[in-house]
């Protein structure tokens, strides 16, 4: 069954969760993910937020380039750029994210992804993620933020 974490690590992602996002295919690269609209993805105009495509393109670009070794635990994003083509959607309709990698080095990948509606092109993103070896502990985490 398709859900909101990743098939390598299963670690959970509550906002993934909280925003419907299901994980579809994920090697070698590659990854796909999905989203079925509701009021909550709307913007003031009902139409898809562009924060949910951002959002979706950052998830799916981050799944290609964990997907390309096993011991990954995660990656975390350095930048990414976004463009916006044309409205996401609206309730009911279902967008779907494709993410690649396209070049990687020993601690990063270099990764593109697009978010579609049906057959059209909502919005475009490149992204730079930075491998971690590891994930660190909560206590960990939240001490840096301090």
């Amino acid at each position: 069954m398709s859900q909101a974490v990743s098939p390598i690590s299963q670690i959970e992602n509550p906002f993934l969760n909280y925003l419907g996002i299901v994980s579809g295919e994920m090697k070698d690269g590659l990854a796909e993910i999905y989203l079925d609209l509701q009021h909550q993805h709307m913007n003031s105009w009902q139409i898809t937020h562009g924060g949910v495509s951002m959002t979706m393109l950052d998830v799916v670009m981050a799944m290609a380039g964990r997907s390309l070794f096993d011991d990954q635990k995660g990656v975390v994003t350095i930048e990414m750029k976004t463009t916006f083509l044309q409205p996401g959607g609206i309730i009911g309709g279902r967008l779907t994210a494709r993410g690649k990698v396209f070049h990687q080095t020993a601690t990063m990948c270099f990764c593109e992804a697009d978010v579609w509606n049906g057959d059209k092109l909502v919005a475009k993103g490149m992204g730079t993620y930075q491998f971690l070896r590891s994930l660190k502990s909560k206590a960990g985490l939240l001490k840096m933020g301090e």
